[in-house]
């Protein structure tokens, strides 16, 4: 929890940027009936029973300092999608870092052994020194801000029915790029002296 913190603390750095990244899932479900649009003094309407058209994952990274972030849609969520996305975040969204400090939580598949199951040996190792991972603890993902991002685009983006993967990563791309536009950063406010206070009771006891 401290690593996390402290990084949070730290001054912007162009060459060594903090990421955060997390991911979901979103139903793909169509209508059975057409909504009925909204009227004078009408709500919208819709019919309760959908059609399932199977699941999307979604990625977001976001830069807290920078009011940066960026989503992504995909099919799976497996080593190789995850994989494939940092490739992505280091080439083409920070190719002039010389290390993405990213902050995400232990998921088995957020390992350096996954560029390993993508790439060959030599492209993972070239992209895993570039990396410098931060991993919030157990039952600690709220220190990520990729998670309270997430909240923001479940609210303003995926509360509503799509059934189209097209479709739902355009509409997560401009949410993103929208956001980007608008707000500038995030400003961290918990850190470690208020975590070994507020906290108190996870820290170890120590007895003379």
């Amino acid at each position: 929890m401290e690593d996390v913190l402290d990084l949070y603390c730290e001054a912007y750095d162009p060459n060594r940027p903090v990421v955060c990244m997390d991911e979901t899932t979103k139903q793909l479900v169509s209508e059975i009936r057409q909504p009925l649009p909204a009227e004078p003094g009408r709500p919208a309407r819709y019919d309760v029973e959908y059609e399932r058209c199977g699941v999307a994952n979604v990625f977001l990274f976001t830069e807290p300092l920078a009011g940066w972030r960026r989503v992504a849609v995909t099919d799976h969520r497996t080593r190789l999608e995850w994989a494939e996305q940092v490739r992505h975040l280091l080439e083409v969204d920070y190719p002039e870092a010389e290390t993405v400090r990213l902050v995400m939580d232990n998921l088995n598949t957020h390992s350096p052994g996954s560029l390993y199951e993508a790439f060959e040996p030599a492209e993972a190792r070239r992209l895993a020194k570039r990396l410098e991972i931060h991993y919030t603890p157990k039952h600690g993902s709220w220190l990520n801000v990729a998670e309270v991002e997430l909240s923001v685009l479940g609210r303003q983006c995926l509360a509503r029915r799509m059934d189209d993967m097209g479709f739902l990563d355009h509409e997560c791309s401009a949410w993103a790029d929208e956001r980007t536009a608008h707000q500038t950063g995030v400003d961290w406010q918990f850190k470690t002296h208020d975590a070994r206070i507020t906290l108190k009771r996870l820290y170890p006891q120590i007895r003379a």
